[in-house]
């Protein structure tokens, strides 16, 4: 398997992309796999746009060039479209569907069925999700990150082990949450495999 891979992560402030890129990079560094990062915060503190650029494998430079990226992680559609300048036909886009809608903003959001139909008429591999529900099922809106996470490890060509996240994960987050954050990676990963 070629362990090169990059992922470009996506969404707003507060729904955990900083720390779903720490457990990435962990679970990378735990399978022998060297990892570099780069982080954008935006306004993270009102809601805003947050991105975090991962390569897994020989690079020396985190930031993925445009249409380039092995995966596109969004945590909102918006967000997603927003993300699609480092996507390519061959892009995996995993996308949590629930919108986060600008309590600042006078204009309608899109429909999220749409945005969808879109995404698929122009990408080979587009993977929606309820991540938000799923989340919610597993015991908390805050387990989402968990649950995008499940979904990716489920696709073939992801280079780290379920286990080896999960390992990532109960090192990164309180065990009070390690119930929650197993049924959550469980429930994203069985929403793409099946």
């Amino acid at each position: 398997m070629d362990n090169h891979y990059s992922i470009y992560i996506c969404g707003v402030g507060g729904q955990g992309i900083i720390k779903t890129s720490t457990i990435i990079g962990e679970a990378a560094m735990n399978q022998g796999l060297d990892v570099v990062m780069s982080e954008i915060h935006g306004m993270s503190q009102r809601g805003g746009s947050v991105s975090t650029e991962l390569k897994i494998g020989g690079y020396t430079s985190s930031i993925i060039p445009d249409n380039a990226a092995d995966m596109l992680l969004s945590f909102e559609p918006i967000e997603t479209i927003r993300g699609l300048n480092k996507a390519n036909d061959e892009t995996k886009i995993v996308y949590n569907t629930h919108p986060i809608v600008p309590s600042s903003s006078d204009k309608p959001y899109p429909n999220v069925d749409n945005i969808t139909n879109i995404l698929k008429e122009n990408f080979k591999h587009v993977l929606p999700i309820n991540g938000t529900q799923l989340a919610i099922d597993a015991g908390s809106v805050l387990s989402l990150n968990m649950v995008l996470l499940g979904a990716v490890t489920a696709d073939d060509k992801f280079p780290l082990t379920k286990e080896s996240v999960i390992g990532a994960m109960k090192n990164n987050l309180k065990p009070k949450f390690h119930d929650m954050n197993l049924k959550a990676i469980e429930s994203g990963y069985k929403s793409i495999k099946g």
